[in-house]
């Protein structure tokens, strides 16, 4: 019966030698702790763990109220096998029972709560660190800006050189409309402005004028999303005015920054051709100078192929802005560095230019993952056909396992545009939507893939 309500249970002479042992699962026996028999019970535990064993028997004897105390046990592969313990007297012999629970189910879930607690904890230090980065751009930045709520056209945050600009502290910016800014004419500008960003993602730059009419200044808007809602961000240059020694030296700031940013910031013109770059990026590229970046093509050190390239630069011009972009950088060296790409597309300005935020993509964490892929089928179950199934037929289930997987990525990586996975993948679109209807992919009319 006690065997029955414990996982370990030990009957001990009054010298401390284990008499007999029983085991409430096979395993344990099979591990070897049936080994103990005959032993002295301090004798199978760790070091830490004897002053825990005399107590609990000395309790016993005494007839005091059992209580129950964690007791480690070596393993036979080098580690320890936490028991809780408690003790009792059999009858006036001296013997005594001690019953224990095995605590290595408990164990592993407290590991795992550690460890989920420190990917949270990684992941909160990121977020922050990405917030601060924000931050300090927002605030160093030399060009005045505003982020204005698409659905009340309040400004709900200015950065100190609008404040500046503006001549008003940035608190009292807070709140305001942002057409209560301007005198008629350059409300009614701004106001079409806002109303065509939001239509197409972008609009060419107005003029306006103060309400007091002192100052002149050209606006412009982006729109982008936050926290499931939309924002834009207007930014206003002066047309008279040139920058005073403090906006010099917030730019100078800015620089100093953007150099000293851990991920590669690159801007190129409407042909590719790399403009300016930070030392990130230059690392990245394993080159020694920036010289050596300036006037290249981007595509000569981004991208797994062409079509990578093409890919994200139509998706840049379609859009106005990318994130998370997943491809690699190739380095001067023969390195390859799988990355993330932030992009964006700025026509305003008298030069237009697009800006490439490069990072380090993240590693897969090791271990099982909620949602992770799973192959059609593993290895084992492959190898286990042998005997049943041909030869033959196991290359070509193995070969259709690969085609998809790699159609697959191909559709991921184009965002779902087959002619331009067709031309990665080294396929005729024909050949591409043939292999579509045969593994069931997508949603393909019946005149899709058929010779025009």
């Amino acid at each position: 019966m006690i065997a029955a309500a414990a996982d370990i249970a030990l009957i001990i002479d009054r010298d401390g030698v284990i008499e007999d042992v029983s085991f409430g699962s096979e395993d344990l026996h099979k591990e070897g702790y049936g080994q103990w028999l005959g032993q002295k019970w301090v004798d199978t535990v760790t070091l830490e763990s004897r002053p825990k064993v005399e107590q609990l028997l000395k309790e016993a004897a005494s007839g005091a109220s059992p209580r129950w105390r964690e007791i480690s046990h070596p393993a036979p592969r080098g580690s320890t096998f936490l028991v809780r313990y408690s003790a009792v007297r059999l009858g006036d012999d001296g013997r005594v029972v001690a019953i224990g629970r095995d605590l290595r189910t408990i164990a592993s879930l407290q590991q795992r709560l550690v460890a989920a607690q420190q990917s949270m904890e990684r992941e909160y230090a990121r977020l922050r660190h990405a917030e601060t980065r924000y931050r300090l751009l927002f605030h160093l930045a030399a060009e005045a800006v505003l982020i204005v709520d698409v659905s009340t056209q309040k400004i709900v945050e200015a950065n100190p050189a609008a404040a500046q600009l503006l001549g008003v502290p940035a608190g009292r910016l807070v709140g305001r409309a942002i057409t209560e800014l301007f005198n008629d004419s350059g409300a009614a500008a701004v106001q079409n402005l806002l109303v065509a960003v939001r239509g197409a993602g972008w609009a060419d730059d107005v003029r306006a004028r103060l309400a007091d009419g002192e100052q002149e200044f050209s606006v412009s808007a982006s729109i982008f999303r936050q926290e499931n809602a939309s924002h834009f961000l207007i930014r206003l240059s002066s047309l008279h005015n040139e920058p005073g020694p403090g906006l010099a030296r917030a730019k100078s700031k800015l620089l100093k920054v953007v150099d000293s940013l851990p991920d590669a910031l690159v801007v190129t013109g409407p042909d590719h051709a790399i403009l300016d770059a930070n030392p990130a990026f230059l690392d990245m590229a394993q080159l020694a100078t920036e010289e050596q970046a300036r006037g290249e093509p981007l595509d000569r050190w981004l991208g797994r192929n062409t079509v990578d390239f093409n890919v994200l630069v139509a998706n840049l011009r379609e859009y106005g802005s990318v994130r998370n972009f997943s491809t690699v950088v190739h380095g001067e060296f023969g390195s390859i560095e799988e990355v993330e790409i932030s992009a964006v597309s700025v026509n305003s300005g008298e030069q237009p230019c697009f800006g490439f935020m490069i990072r380090h993509a993240r590693r897969p964490e090791t271990g099982e993952a909620a949602g992770e892929k799973q192959l059609p089928r593993s290895v084992e179950q492959l190898t286990s056909l042998v005997g049943r199934v041909s030869l033959k037929e196991l290359v070509r289930e193995t070969t259709d396992v690969i085609e998809r997987l790699c159609i697959e990525a191909a559709l991921t990586h184009t965002g779902d545009n087959r002619a331009s996975a067709a031309q990665m993948l080294g396929l005729s679109r024909q050949s591409l939507y043939a292999k579509l209807r045969r593994f069931g992919m997508g949603d393909l009319g019946p005149e899709e893939g058929e010779e025009s």
